[in-house]
């Protein structure tokens, strides 16, 4: 069946979950800290959370990222000050979602990719012309646009990856997996070198638990793994390395952006879905970066 994942998938899940135990029991017994005891066992509820994400048929995993745009849309629009008049901006902002995951589900790759850029980019701050509140104008218009682009136009290339087509092997299931994987490891490990040799604050102002020792360990691991795990891919071992790169400083990236943010209205933790790890943008920071920017280089090399 079209739900089920193929060998090679099913054994990095069941490789991913051996790691994932092995972590869990070395920060319970050398890092016996709630908060990273937290972080950790929120992985396991992200790694099943994705793992029945592309198990489902192409429609039905349409829906599941789908709805993953629409949480972390919901979350990021609570945070961010809002009045009446800009909630209704807001409203069609959700329903673009719809459209754009539509757009992937068909690999329709012109208009998936001018969707949100381009149209919605031009005809959302219309609509607000036509409400007639002029102040505020454009600071609303700015963040919703960036609310867009991040968790609808970013994450939406996480469901596109799935209807590409198999090349050397490799299909979009196993990419989607293979991404998934290495951005949440790369979270992970940023937090255990910083946590075993971290001393030089990387960007104090922004992230202070945030290391340069972390950052560096962290990187040359994913690089590492990317290689580990190309068989998931059609990379030769330099494209996988490539691959490792752009995940390692791009997810450090997501991280800092979405810390930016919080910081500037004034919140520690986005929500509280996920022990550990807050709400819904706590988790997918990292993936607003990654997806997008992962997809276009798989993209431009095979498809």
């Amino acid at each position: 069946m079209e739900a089920l994942l193929d060998s090679k998938a099913t054994l990095t899940l069941l490789v991913a979950t051996v790691i994932l135990t092995f972590a869990t029991l070395l920060i319970y017994f050398k890092f016996p800290t709630k908060e990273l005891k937290d972080r950790v066992n929120s992985w396991w509820y992200i790694l099943g959370f994705f793992a029945v994400g592309i198990m489902l048929n192409l429609t039905l995993a349409m829906f599941f990222f789908g709805f993953l745009s629409f949480l972390a849309l919901k979350e990021y629009f609570t945070l961010i000050p809002s009045r009446q008049t800009d909630r209704r901006i807001m409203f069609y902002a959700y329903l673009a979602i719809p459209f754009q995951y539509y757009f992937a589900g068909i690999a329709w790759y012109g208009m998936f990719i001018i969707w949100i850029p381009v149209y919605l980019f031009l005809l959302l701050p219309f609509r607000q012309v036509l409400i007639g509140e002029t102040k505020g104008f454009l600071e609303n218009t700015a963040r919703v646009q960036w609310g867009l682009m991040m968790f609808v136009f970013g994450l939406s290339h996480l469901a596109y990856m799935l209807t590409l087509g198999e090349v050397n092997g490799a299909t979009g299931k196993e990419l989607v997996l293979y991404l998934v994987l290495l951005t949440a490891f790369n979270d992970v490990l940023q937090y255990l070198w910083g946590k075993s040799l971290g001393k030089r604050k990387i960007i104090p102002k922004v992230s202070p638990n945030k290391t340069v020792e972390g950052f560096m360990g962290a990187f040359f691991s994913i690089v590492f793994l990317a290689w580990v795990f190309s068989f998931l891919t059609p990379f030769i071992w330099y494209e996988a390395l490539l691959a490792g790169a752009i995940i390692a400083v791009f997810g450090f990236v997501g991280d800092v952006v979405i810390s930016m943010i919080k910081r500037d209205i004034g919140v520690k933790d986005s929500g509280n879905l996920i022990p550990g790890h807050g709400g819904v943008l706590d988790r997918v920071d990292s993936l607003t970066y990654t997806a997008p920017l992962f997809f276009h280089y798989i993209y431009y090399l095979y498809y």
